[in-house]
């Protein structure tokens, strides 16, 4: 019986040994800390930016825009992000019939919004749907290059 406990004692222990370096190694082949960190923000970053087919060019113009009129402050990028939609969203809220969440996310009825102002300005053509197709996307970009700022 004696025997038994010590070899069942001894190979509890390199059960043990072994889980603890293969969970070691594990650790040490992962990506360090900082690395992950900055993949992760830089998919955050990448999901957050919505141009709708605009180039760096045309969103700065927009952002110059909504900074003049829409109380915008963040950088004057290219990248229309959370606070370049945030500030758009206030302007369709007052005047394009957007009602839901100031929260920067171009969801659907921020893209019908969009539609609504853009078929105002005869510049979209198509049904008020919330998809941002190539006509809604043609009529952003010839929005965009109308702004005067």
């Amino acid at each position: 019986m004696r025997a038994l406990t010590k070899a069942l004692v001894s190979v509890t222990a390199a059960v043990g040994i072994a889980a603890g370096g293969l969970a070691t190694a594990g650790t040490a082949m992962a990506a360090p800390a900082s690395a992950q960190q900055q993949v992760a923000s830089g998919e955050v970053t990448t999901l957050a930016v919505v141009n709708l087919g605009l180039t760096r060019a045309e969103a700065r113009n927009v952002q110059r825009w909504l900074a003049k009129h829409w109380n915008y402050n963040d950088a004057i990028d290219g990248y229309l992000g959370t606070n370049s939609w945030k500030a758009f969203q206030r302007c369709l809220a007052k005047y394009w019939g957007y009602d839901d969440a100031i929260d920067g996310i171009v969801g659907s009825n921020t893209i019908k919004a969009v539609q609504r102002l853009l078929k105002a300005n005869g510049m979209y053509d198509g049904a008020i749907d919330g998809i941002a197709g190539s006509g809604t996307k043609a009529g952003f970009k010839e929005w965009a290059n109308s702004l005067t700022v």
